[in-house]
């Protein structure tokens, strides 16, 4: 099982280190920024062995060339942004597994908000690693992709296990229910929902993570086949990548 320590950077950023016990080895996830990941790796012990990046943003890469300099880890990254990730040194795809110690990651292509988006299913620890993807309550702005193309990277992740524990790359959940209210303002398990994250940024702690089973209940994007939803938005019986794409933007217009 991993050890995850989550770090909240820049305004609503959030870094991850995934540590596996037995071998000892690390993983950051998107390192926005260098110095609050070596502070976290001094104070746990703990020597950086990869980095993994879901998408060539700045604000996910940033610290990239300087980890690397500090502890040449290896870095990780979709093939398809070779090219735009500094310092690269392997490529993957859909499909493809890696390994943290004793820990498999498996490559979940999920384009749509840029097109070399990629996310890091660990089925051992039921984690998630989904950038920029989805959000609690919420998913990406469309960049680069097209609505059907992040419907359709959405629809893999509902096939993920309930118990999945979602580990998205922002701090935007408060903000995501509020919208997903103007949709489902019915939703019991939305409204208990919205009421529990009020709390938590209240006391300014994490809404992070979240469940796959809480985002199927209470994320309007993925809920795009709900009958309620779909007249919510004047899509009655519409296709769902169509209901999805009126959502996002209604969103983008929120």
């Amino acid at each position: 099982m991993l050890e995850i320590v989550q770090l909240p950077v820049l305004t609503d950023n959030y870094i991850y280190l995934l540590h596996e016990p037995v071998s000892g080895e690390t993983a950051v996830v998107d390192p926005a920024l260098a110095e609050p990941v070596r502070q976290a790796l001094t104070e746990k012990g703990w020597r950086l062995n990869y980095i993994f990046n879901t998408h060539h943003h700045w604000d996910h890469v940033n610290g990239n060339l300087e980890l690397k300099k500090d502890t040449s880890c290896q870095i990780i990254a979709s093939a398809y942004d070779k090219e735009r990730i500094p310092g690269v040194d392997r490529t993957v795809e859909h499909g493809d597994r890696l390994t943290l110690g004793n820990e498999t990651i498996e490559i979940i292509a999920t384009p749509g908000h840029t097109n070399g988006h990629i996310s890091y299913f660990c089925p051992d620890s039921q984690a998630l690693f989904c950038g920029d993807t989805m959000f609690s309550m919420g998913c990406g702005r469309l960049f680069e992709g097209t609505a059907e193309q992040l419907w359709n990277s959405l629809q893999l992740f509902k096939a993920l296990p309930e118990s999945t524990r979602i580990y998205c790359a922002h701090e935007y959940t408060k903000a995501n229910g509020n919208f997903a209210l103007t949709i489902e303002a019915d939703n019991p398990a939305l409204q208990r929902r919205l009421a529990e994250v009020t709390e938590l940024v209240a006391e300014n702690k994490p809404t992070i993570p979240s469940t796959l089973a809480q985002e199927l209940a209470t994320n309007p994007f993925l809920r795009e086949q709900c009958t309620a939803v779909q007249q919510a938005v004047g899509m009655l019986n519409q296709t769902p990548s169509s209901v999805f794409a009126k959502i996002r933007q209604l969103k983008d217009n929120f």
